[in-house]
């Protein structure tokens, strides 16, 4: 079992759950158990998959948890791509999100490469 703390992916995905909340704590109050409630869950998905999957037993395991991260990464992305079109949050403070969001993936995407790399070579647990 790995510390998920250790890892940067989840280090990354944890910063970008806290610059959400932040982010979504400005949204219109109507947004309250739509949009705000979904890019909070979604970000927190990332940071949770990544965490949920260190704990798993086998590297396959791990790699299928950090492929349902990716995928919350993406939905992340898409409802700050909306916030812009809804003109809920200005651009100074959508792009750092978009980057931080861009600099998860990147690392996420890594580690799920090393996985790969390493269950082709017949490693097979945590």
């Amino acid at each position: 079992m790995r510390d998920f703390r250790k890892l940067l992916a989840w280090q990354k995905a944890d910063d970008l759950v806290v610059m959400v909340y932040q982010a979504t704590s400005h949204f219109p109050a109507d947004e309250r158990y739509g949009l705000i409630s979904q890019t909070r869950r979604a970000a927190v998905s990332v940071a949770a998959n990544i965490a949920e999957g260190s704990g798993r037993h086998t590297l396959v395991d791990f790699r299928r948890f950090l492929h349902q991260a990716r995928g919350s990464l993406s939905e992340v992305e898409y409802y700050i791509h909306l916030t812009k079109r809804l003109d809920y949050l200005p651009d100074e403070e959508r792009k750092p999100l978009m980057d931080l969001c861009q600099e998860t993936g990147k690392v996420l995407q890594g580690l799920i490469n090393s996985l790969d790399k390493q269950i082709r070579a017949g490693r097979k647990t945590n």
